[in-house]
């Protein structure tokens, strides 16, 4: 059970350093809003064909939990990747990796406070392992780099994206019994109708960047990628070893992203990013070890 969680969160983190490259690809090719607006309509068109019988046949659970999945679908959907691309015009890339590294942090809280779920030392050591490992990413192997950081408005919407991620994380424990293809357009959609009122509020400010090919590119990717298979594995793998365990892996993002980047961008690979990717490998493995101890 636990080999094919491992399997699911891989992907799923995988398909979302994409994400970050994808992020860079379009710009000046496709508007923030109108990206996060257009990869959930494309999202949502794809979702209909594989998932309008079964979201027929379980609309009686969606109408008693429909305030459950629209909020999983705002804040974990839509509400993070409109904050998340505002921060980065305000902010940088590093701090925002760093920022994003409290997220296990804050689902282990929030995990503790709700449902009083424990986790031990090695747990704890795995943890700060992973975050060590983001931030000798996001730092480039200097940490004097740490220094010369400066909090700013982009940092502060960043933790309530952050916060965001990391409810929606713990919040998929009290979701819905329910076949996969209705919860995922079930979401997609509240995703969709929220993501709107950030379209419009574009198309108002006149900030509007119609995609060219490379932003529909991008567009495709972000909707069937980053999120649509991603999320139904991240959901599949919060299901099999539970939000503490899963969150964990969230701190692979940056690393993938990096890596991808080498790839994809062609930048240059540095002997800090094996060495953070080992740290948060690491950590995953320590803590895992310990977390299917502590489960059987």
């Amino acid at each position: 059970m636990h080999r094919s969680a491992y399997l699911f969160l891989l992907i799923t983190t995988l398909l979302w350093g994409g994400n970050s490259v994808a992020g860079k690809l379009a710009v000046d090719h496709i508007s923030p809003m109108t990206l996060v607006f257009l990869r959930w309509v494309l999202a949502v068109l794809i979702m209909l064909p594989i998932g309008w019988r079964t979201l027929r046949e379980d609309w009686p659970v969606v109408r008693r939990h429909w305030l459950i999945l629209a909020a999983l679908g705002a804040g974990g959907f839509t509400l993070f990747n409109a904050i998340f691309y505002t921060a980065l015009n305000y902010t940088t890339a590093i701090n925002v990796s760093i920022e994003q590294a409290a997220m296990p942090i804050l689902i282990i809280v929030a995990n503790f406070i709700f449902f009083r779920l424990r986790v031990n030392w090695a747990q704890i050591v795995g943890v700060v392992l992973t975050i060590a490992g983001v931030i000798l990413t996001a730092c480039h192997g200097d940490p004097r780099r740490l220094l010369t950081l400066e909090l700013n408005f982009g940092d502060a919407i960043m933790l309530i994206a952050v916060i965001l991620y990391s409810g929606y994380s713990v919040g998929l424990r009290v979701k819905p019994a329910m076949r996969w293809q209705s919860l995922m357009l079930a979401l997609s959609i509240a995703a969709l109708v929220t993501s709107l009122p950030f379209f419009l509020w574009e198309i108002a400010a006149g900030k509007v960047i119609v995609p060219d090919a490379r932003g529909w590119a991008v567009t495709i990717y972000t909707a069937i990628g980053a999120s649509i298979v991603s999320q139904i594995f991240y959901i599949r793998g919060n299901e099999l070893i539970g939000a503490n365990r899963a969150g964990l892996f969230i701190n692979l993002v940056p690393i993938f992203g990096t890596l991808l980047s080498v790839l994809i961008v062609g930048e240059t690979f540095h002997l800090y990013q094996a060495l953070a990717l080992v740290l948060v490998l690491g950590g995953i493995s320590l803590a895992e070890y310990n977390g299917r101890k502590m489960t059987i």
